[in-house]
């Protein structure tokens, strides 16, 4: 929600949300069936005895970017002795909060004429395709060419190189380089196109990652994170040859920095999203450029 009242806030006239967008975990609100519920939430079990406790604790969790579920202990008992069952409402609650999503968009944006482009991210389920695609205001820019004002174009993939986490959105370099050509032979001012790639370009302050052993596990040494650069070498690629206006990044969220390849400027905000911090970047655009760009967060 951050997002969407961020154009307000900054005086914005687009706004660009380059992927990741669903949450990490549901947080179940179980009826005990004497008119009380149970939730653990961050460590805490609470009991909750009103409608204005739940409502309260519905916001808190949907604040931090994860999924509450009110149920009962019969659905609970269901749904722990099946990953399916978890898996389908995982989906499900993913697709219906981004729908909600989009129709507050649609309802707080529209009025001050704000365009809004959100694509997803490779951590994020096809399903937000699918709630993506239902909206009549906002614009799913993935794998095309879209005008963001009259001066600047702008591409966008969500895809990511191979990663140790396997997540839905995940190819080779070699593909990765097809998807970026192609959207790119297709733009008209190359001087004044965006690029919106998800996964940031290799070996830049913007891809600095842990590195993991087998269980998916951080590897220390001396006490400190093994680092390594998680970018990706088609996106370099990609800005090295067509040396666009910009390149929006993200992905790794621990790497906020902004370098520049060549005349191509990159930014990755970074991520808290988890914390209830939202991190972006405000760029103003002129004709023949930018004028100006910023890291914000609040």
């Amino acid at each position: 929600m951050k997002f969407i009242n961020a154009a307000a806030f900054y005086n914005a006239d687009v706004l660009i949300l380059g992927g990741d967008v669903t949450g990490k975990m549901i947080v179940p609100i179980v009826e005990q069936g004497d008119g009380t519920y149970v939730a653990d939430y961050v460590g805490n079990v609470m009991t909750l005895r009103t409608k204005e406790e739940i409502d309260s604790l519905v916001k808190n969790i949907r604040y931090s970017g994860y999924y509450p579920y009110i149920t009962n202990k019969k659905e609970m008992e269901d749904l722990n002795a099946s990953k399916e069952k978890v898996d389908a409402l995982f989906t499900r609650l993913m697709g219906e909060t981004m729908e909600r999503w989009m129709a507050v968009a649609e309802e707080r944006l529209r009025p001050r004429g704000v365009r809004c482009f959100i694509s997803p991210g490779n951590d994020d389920r096809f399903v937000i395709d699918e709630a993506l695609a239902k909206s009549r205001y906002v614009v799913n820019p993935e794998d095309k060419v879209v005008e963001i004002d009259e001066h600047h174009e702008m591409i966008s993939s969500g895809w990511s190189n191979r990663t140790p986490w396997n997540s839905p959105r995940e190819t080779s370099e070699e593909e990765l380089e097809k998807k970026i050509d192609a959207m790119a032979s297709k733009v008209k001012n190359m001087q004044n196109c965006v690029f919106n790639m998800h996964c940031p370009p290799i070996d830049t302050p913007l891809d600095p990652a842990a590195k993991l052993d087998g269980n998916l596990e951080p590897i220390t040494s001396g006490g400190q994170f093994v680092m390594i650069s998680a970018g990706c070498r088609a996106v370099r690629k990609a800005i090295e040859r067509y040396q666009p206006l910009l390149g929006l990044h993200g992905h790794i969220h621990e790497s906020k920095a902004f370098c520049n390849i060549g005349r191509t400027l990159c930014l990755n905000p970074g991520s808290e999203y988890g914390e209830g911090i939202l991190r972006g970047a405000l760029i103003k655009l002129s004709k023949k450029g930018y004028k100006s760009y910023m890291f914000t967060q609040g």
